[in-house]
């Protein structure tokens, strides 16, 4: 049973998802996420660094952190699982449920990828 959502990040606006280059280099990102059943939930591209990254090493690191990035709390360790389209539209609800601006259809059209973070 995977752990529960830590303290730190629960109710944050933003978290700082690490994940690993191919050669060990860590590359932090601020993204939007939904909580849901002890796992977060994030949206991006499928032609993205971060999701490309995440399909190569699950292994992640997540932090509280500021809309520009700025961690501001203590990191965790967490996997992360691509999910299949057929679970795109409950993770697209969580997250527009949190965030107003992921509302608005031209802004998000191109959004194609999903995952779920789950922490060690």
């Amino acid at each position: 049973m995977p752990n529960p959502i830590p303290p730190e990040i629960h109710d944050q606006r933003y978290i700082s998802l690490t994940t690993l280059r191919k050669n060990g280099a860590a590359i932090p990102v601020p993204v939007w996420f939904a909580e849901q059943g002890g796992n977060l939930y994030v949206m991006t591209r499928s032609n993205t660094g971060k999701y490309k990254r995440i399909r190569n090493n699950p292994h992640v690191r997540v932090a509280p952190c500021t809309i520009r990035g700025k961690v501001t709390g203590p990191e965790f360790a967490a996997h992360a699982r691509i999910l299949p389209p057929a679970d795109w539209q409950a993770a697209k609800q969580l997250i527009r449920d949190k965030y107003w601006l992921a509302r608005v259809p031209f802004l998000w059209r191109k959004q194609d990828g999903y995952f779920e973070i789950t922490f060690d």
